[in-house]
């Protein structure tokens, strides 16, 4: 059972391909820790319904089981804490919020830019390991 759900940009290839990082990072089998969701489908709007329309699709959120969200840069520590050997890395980035947040919003701001070098084959692969956790296709 997934214990956070993760809200993502399902039309971003970058978005995907850098979920699908994070997914194959979580190698727990069938109780997998992090469950992906594309944002606009119905789950993901009850989940973001205290959301408006911008902040809701400008981000990526971690909604955990307890339904306490982290949009951002600011969700990065939590997912990374749910991860084998994350504890670590989720505790560095804890420790710079500010970083996190700034290195988050450039890559959203070129992520066009950064798409351009995610090859077809890549693509493909992130949707394999997506509806392997669960997601669209699965």
């Amino acid at each position: 059972m997934a214990r956070a759900t993760v809200i993502y940009d399902a039309d971003c290839g970058f978005c995907k391909f850098s979920l699908a990082l994070l997914l194959t990072w979580d190698r727990r089998g069938a109780g997998r820790a992090l469950h992906p969701l594309p944002l606009g489908t119905a789950e993901a709007d009850r989940l973001l319904a205290d959301l408006t329309p911008e902040p809701r699709n400008s981000s990526w959120h971690l909604v955990d089981e307890s339904g306490r969200r982290n949009s951002a840069g600011a969700a990065l520590a939590p997912a990374l804490t749910l991860l084998p050997g994350g504890r670590g890395p989720a505790a560095l980035v804890a420790r710079m919020p500010c970083v996190t947040e700034r290195g988050y919003r450039w890559v959203v701001d070129h992520r066009s830019l950064l798409g351009r070098f995610v090859p077809a084959r890549a693509r493909r692969w992130a949707d394999r390991v997506i509806a392997a956790h669960g997601g669209p296709g699965a």
